[in-house]
């Protein structure tokens, strides 16, 4: 199916959030064309009137961003300390689109003019963030998260399915980090594959350490309705075993286990836990529900 490209016009761009780690979001885009089978933001499409299944098919071009962020901006310098951001919370600010219409570049060029002291947090699975590494340096507080779930590609590309390559997003990191730009990785969802090989786990632990970053991010898979759907449908071809560890995934048994495997491994490879706890979410439901 075709990507949908659609060009909208948003009525504010700095929102605020409930994340602890932020104080304010900024999503210049609606959809993701990456289509990542586990990805808990497919809910934004009925914002747009998109249905879950529909999620990768779609973005929403929010086209007066970079606007809106010039005027919006305003009122955040005036807060002492300035208020910390997150660049995209429930997108990636550097799919495919952003090479056309460039709003995480226009947001971050404001930021830097108005040489902006609080702490600057992007998110996302493309390369296509070094293109503003010279903005980033200029940016005090700049922290770029690469979301890695798997150093395996062969994983990767069944799950991330339309997303950088495992190694390409490696490599960025790797990248970023001679570039002296502050990076984490965020391991979310920690794929239920991992109890079965923590041999994968100690693989992507170690890859992120040899690319030159200290600190990660850990997440149990989150699976809410619209989620499961989408995880029944690539899991109904998978092996047995692949297919009951992820309908235990949701236990405190499960999850238990699995982080003590996180933990261990973290410790060998020198790795900082972001935050010191492991993610999870408490009203996830099991696959076999719903």
């Amino acid at each position: 199916m075709a990507l949908k490209i659609s060009e909208i016009e948003a009525k504010s761009i700095v929102t605020p959030t409930k994340v602890p780690s932020a104080d304010f979001v900024i999503n210049p885009y609606t959809g993701c064309q990456f289509a990542c089978t586990y990805c808990f933001a497919s809910f934004m499409g009925r914002f747009v009137g998109e249905g879950t299944a529909n999620w990768g098919n779609y973005v929403y071009v929010k086209t007066n961003a970079v606007d809106l962020f010039e005027k919006e901006i305003h009122r955040l310098l005036k807060r002492n300390p300035h208020p910390r951001l997150s660049i995209s919370t429930v997108t990636d600010p550097y799919q495919g689109v952003e090479r056309k219409y460039r709003l995480t570049r226009g947001v971050l060029e404001s930021l830097s003019r108005h040489r902006y002291k609080g702490r600057v947090s992007i998110l996302t699975k493309s390369p296509s963030v070094l293109d503003d590494v010279g903005l980033l340096q200029q940016i005090e507080k700049a922290e770029v998260g690469l979301s890695i779930a798997t150093s395996d590609d062969t994983l990767s590309r069944e799950l991330d399915a339309k997303a950088p390559l495992a190694k390409v997003r490696l490599d960025t990191l790797r990248r970023l980090n001679e570039a002296g730009i502050q990076t984490y990785v965020f391991v979310g969802p920690l794929l239920p594959h991992m109890h079965l090989r923590p041999d994968l786990l100690d693989q992507l632990f170690a890859e992120i350490r040899n690319a030159g970053t200290s600190e990660i991010k850990v997440e149990f898979l989150n699976m809410p309705g619209h989620v499961r759907a989408r995880l029944n449908g690539y899991l109904k071809n998978e092996p047995a075993e692949i297919r009951d560890v992820y309908a235990s995934s949701q236990k405190a048994e499960y999850r238990a286990l699995l982080e003590e495997q996180i933990r261990a491994s973290i410790a060998a490879h020198g790795l900082k836990m972001r935050f010191d706890q492991i993610i999870h979410h408490a009203g996830a439901q099991s696959l076999t529900e719903g």
